[in-house]
């Protein structure tokens, strides 16, 4: 018989638990800053699973990657909607209900500041 591949969610458990001297090794803050890259990595086990040319935590830094710059993403735009007075954009991660409250907290606080 042939051999059987470990699935990506199989993969990322193992690499997690690689890792984890190393995380009981940092500050708590740091912990939950990395436990948090790793959930992130989780959310892109499905796609991991095709990029099969790749090392497997090569594709798991990468989908941790993604999700920082996502976050990077959102900041910029919504700094620069704050900076620019408008209403922002759809962001990533963000309901069509977060936008106007952001909005009416951006206001509040120039009417605070005149």
């Amino acid at each position: 018989m042939g051999r059987t591949l470990p699935s990506a969610t199989q993969i990322i458990i193992q690499e997690e638990a690689a890792f984890a001297r190393f995380r009981r090794a940092l500050r708590r803050s740091d912990q939950v800053a990395l436990d948090d890259l790793f959930a992130s990595a989780r959310q892109h086990t499905a796609a991991a699973q095709y990029a099969s040319h790749a090392l497997p935590f090569e594709v798991f830094l990468l989908a941790m990657l993604l999700e920082e710059h996502k976050e990077v993403m959102t900041l910029k735009d919504l700094v620069e909607a704050l900076y620019n007075k408008k209403k922002p954009s759809t962001l990533p991660g963000m309901s069509q209900e977060e936008v106007p409250a952001m909005e009416e907290n951006s206001q509040a606080t120039n009417e605070e500041n005149d």
